[in-house]
């Protein structure tokens, strides 16, 4: 702790001892500064927190500017100050995460002002990523009814002639697609807000794996059929593990679904089972464009996509690899992905094959 004071008797020093390890030990940080905005008192938690900056001499810090503006303030009005903010960490331009910070500035009479300062950083990382969600629900769902819109202008200009029967059902099936993308991307946005823990989880039971392959790759016959893709099966289906069927056929339909959206006509969809005593491997596999080494980890992330164009052609809504990723890790596994561009991608969903109140501890809030 930086401490400017003058000599007092030792009793007093005793008791100044024990109250600066008692603000070393806050993991709020605190400055107090003089009447000239100088640092008469700063615990070590101030420091971290870069509410410190080195001075013109060695030796001698000062406080950040905002936290002289602050003591300012309240020097002139006698009110206290309170405010948050993202301090910049890192080099100028950088992508280091800000911190976020509570000010809270009071006078203690004397010209000086105590700084408190408390790290909000995950409040303020909370409410960007709530943020961002609206805003991309908001865009997401713009689509779809600006085009039902559209299309249902278009309608009624067909009942003032303008329109032949041709065109009036070609606008009425593209009417029938919004509705359903619509539709699909409202009860996605459902599921996932179940799987973040709006609602309990079921009771684990045994889940019969090739049950889980049928019902996933017969989600997608359809789609495949479209664009003569094969969905190939091989490896062990006797397997067992252990959760909600419902919820691991959807999150193996989804990675299903994503390789045929994104593979070309013709190609081959390949979903291969394996395991030992321990995990559950499912791995799937296309040939479609693959994903660049920078957007790998970002894949599982709500609305993102690699591909806009080509992911907006197929009528994806961007959440259905951000549905995989919660269902295994609820069920205490994970999903991962390789790929490379041009090569195809293969996503591989492990999970364990042991009820979570067995004796080796396995959770299903608890990946292996």
């Amino acid at each position: 702790m930086f401490l400017r004071r003058s000599p007092a008797a030792p009793e007093v020093d005793a008791l100044a001892g024990l109250g600066r390890k008692s603000l070393d030990s806050l993991r709020v940080g605190v400055v107090v500064l003089d009447n000239s905005d100088q640092i008469a008192l700063a615990n070590p938690a101030a420091r971290a927190m870069g509410l410190l900056r080195a001075g013109a001499q060695p030796g001698t810090p000062v406080a950040h500017p905002i936290v002289r503006t602050l003591a300012g303030q309240v020097r002139r009005t006698g009110v206290r100050r309170e405010v948050e903010l993202d301090l910049p960490r890192g080099a100028e331009g950088s992508d280091v995460e800000p911190m976020g910070v509570s000010l809270r500035a009071v006078a203690l009479g004397g010209g000086l002002v105590a700084v408190e300062a408390f790290d909000v950083t995950d409040a303020h990382r909370v409410a960007r990523v709530r943020r961002d969600f609206v805003a991309n629900v908001s865009h997401e769902l713009k689509t779809p009814i600006g085009a039902l819109q559209l299309l249902a202008e278009a309608i009624l200009d067909a009942t003032d002639g303008e329109l032949d029967v041709d065109s009036t059902r070609r606008f009425a099936l593209r009417m029938q697609r919004e509705s359903v993308r619509l539709g699909t991307l409202v009860t996605e946005l459902l599921e996932l807000t179940r799987l973040q823990g709006a609602e309990p989880l079921p009771d684990p039971e045994p889940v019969q794996i090739d049950w889980v392959v049928a019902e996933a790759v017969d989600r997608s016959r359809t789609a495949a059929q479209a664009k003569s893709i094969d969905i190939a099966v091989r490896g062990r289906l006797d397997l067992k593990a252990y959760g909600s069927d419902s919820q691991l056929a959807t999150a193996l339909g989804n990675l299903i679904e994503n390789a045929v959206a994104y593979s070309d006509e013709g190609k081959t969809v390949s979903v291969t089972v394996q395991g030992d005593e321990e995990k559950i491997e499912i791995e799937v596999a296309d040939e479609g464009i693959g994903i660049a080494p920078d957007e790998v980890d970002r894949v599982f992330e709500r609305f993102y996509r690699s591909d806009k164009a080509r992911s907006r052609e197929a009528g994806g809504t961007g959440l259905g690899l951000a549905i995989v990723k919660h269902i295994a890790t609820n069920h205490g596994g994970r999903v991962d992905v390789s790929s490379r561009v041009g090569g195809g991608s293969t996503f591989t969903l492990r999970l364990p094959v042991r009820p979570p109140e067995d004796e080796f501890g396995l959770s299903l809030s608890e990946p292996f």
